[in-house]
């Protein structure tokens, strides 16, 4: 009978591209994980991985075992949410993946609320922004808060149920002047120099997809992911910056705040989970808590202009 443990080890390989990688992420040693393939190559009787220059493929009986294993993996998965649900209790423990811009207004209100709501969970929470769905796929994160563009098509990985939380719309940030708030028109920004995201990021492509809408080609004084950066260089008056709402502190001091007008720039917040046919109770406090949050901070105060 096929180990379970091991075909997990399989699919963590294949997904991390490498033993080393999949062992740093499983926290064992590479020699370990090394083994327990090797006793699975002598299960099944035949080749799973293949050497592909500096990392390791699958073969074809391993593309087939890893079809399986999937299948095998989410009907435990199954069976622990069924089980759960009979309980009907929230459990000990879980782990969120969220985005940075989204801890300030939306994380941490929420583990506040768990905190009281669920006294005996633990809520791990590990901020990246690196392939939190394909940490989700593997089982090490238990929810995911992400974002999409609404540039970008409506598209959600297999096996993963996405809850919508929030229209998130960017907001042009410039020092505080003195002046009330109005909508600007996305191209008054054509004489502006801005500070924007890399090209290769979401939110960065969504600015250059909007600018290009309004008729031009951004003027990129500054490239920076860091939102806490960019609200500096506005402040400072060096730069005008795109961001998002949510990721605006309400205490911030010194900046400016202002809609678009006419080619608005909205990411849509959202709430992922592995998808079961029963709910979870745990997960599903997770996402409620999330939810609650980002419905109080639709209605949440900017700072001052």
């Amino acid at each position: 009978m096929l180990d379970i443990r091991r075909l997990y080890m399989l699919k963590t390989v294949a997904a991390r591209g490498s033993i080393t990688a999949a062992a740093q992420s499983l926290a064992l040693s590479a020699g370990a994980v090394s083994q327990q393939l090797a006793a699975l190559r002598h299960d099944v009787g035949i080749d799973l991985l293949r050497p592909d220059g500096r990392t390791v493929a699958l073969t074809e009986a391993g593309r087939v075992l890893l079809e399986h294993a999937d299948r095998i993996l989410a009907a435990m998965e199954e069976a622990e949410c069924a089980v759960a649900a009979v309980k009907g209790t929230v459990g000990a423990t879980a782990t969120l993946a969220a985005l940075p811009s989204t801890v300030a207004r939306i994380v941490a209100p929420a583990l506040t609320a768990l905190g009281a709501d669920h006294p005996q969970l633990a809520v791990t929470c590990l901020v990246t922004d690196e392939a939190q769905l394909r940490e989700l796929a593997l089982g090490t994160v238990d929810v995911v808060l992400g974002q999409r563009y609404h540039h970008l098509p409506e598209t959600a990985p297999r096996g993963v149920a996405i809850s919508p939380l929030l229209d998130d719309p960017l907001l042009v940030v410039t020092a505080a002047d003195g002046s009330g708030e109005r909508p600007v028109a996305l191209r008054e920004l054509a004489t502006h120099n801005l500070v924007v995201p890399p090209p290769s990021t979401d939110c960065g492509q969504a600015i250059l997809h909007a600018c290009h809408q309004a008729g031009f080609t951004p003027t990129t004084r500054h490239v920076t992911a860091d939102i806490a950066a960019q609200l500096a260089l506005a402040r400072a008056g060096l730069a005008t910056a795109l961001v998002p709402r949510s990721a605006i502190d309400p205490g911030t001091l010194g900046i400016r705040t202002a809609p678009i007008e006419d080619h608005p720039i909205l990411r849509l917040l959202f709430a992922a989970t592995r998808h079961t046919e029963t709910t979870n109770p745990t997960t599903e406090a997770v996402i409620a808590a999330l939810r609650t949050a980002a419905r109080q901070n639709r209605t949440g105060h900017l700072p001052p202009p």
